[in-house]
């Protein structure tokens, strides 16, 4: 993976509006097949070539959840990072990531309430500029006063 910042913690009391992090990470049939051991979604679209040829794709495609899975990388290990906890996730997805695929995986503060420690985070995922997965996640953030 390449992250734009060192992985750790940024406290609720550090973060600000249009603050972001991001990470690439190119999506490999080995990410693909532990997946769908880890998540027991064999769905041949995902792991049969010549399944997955006669479908509208016409190719294996990555499993959303995995796609998805590096927004979760970005907020659990960059913003806010270490110590946040997911309240909440809105996805949609446009577009298949496919195997060798070099996702851009990108969030930004648009809300903050420093009284519950809650933070809004804008989400998306590319490849080669293109966006494949868009969405929004609200998160407790870490704070200071608790540690």
């Amino acid at each position: 993976m390449l992250d734009n910042l060192p992985r750790g913690t940024i406290c609720i009391e550090d973060i600000e509006m249009g603050m972001s992090r991001h990470l690439r990470k190119v999506v490999t049939d080995e990410d693909i097949e532990m997946f769908a051991k880890v998540s027991t979604d064999h769905n041949p679209v995902h792991l049969d070539d010549a399944y997955a040829r006669d479908t509208i794709f016409q190719g294996r495609i990555a499993h959303g959840m995995l796609t998805a899975g590096l927004i979760s990388a970005v907020i659990g290990e960059q913003l806010p990072g270490h110590g946040t906890v997911y309240l909440g996730q809105s996805l949609k997805f446009v577009a298949p990531v496919r195997p060798g695929d070099m996702v851009y995986a990108e969030v930004k503060v648009t809300g903050i309430d420093m009284a519950k420690r809650r933070v809004t985070l804008d989400c998306h995922c590319a490849v080669d500029g293109k966006k494949v997965l868009m969405g929004e996640a609200t998160v407790l953030a870490p704070s200071r006063k608790f540690d």
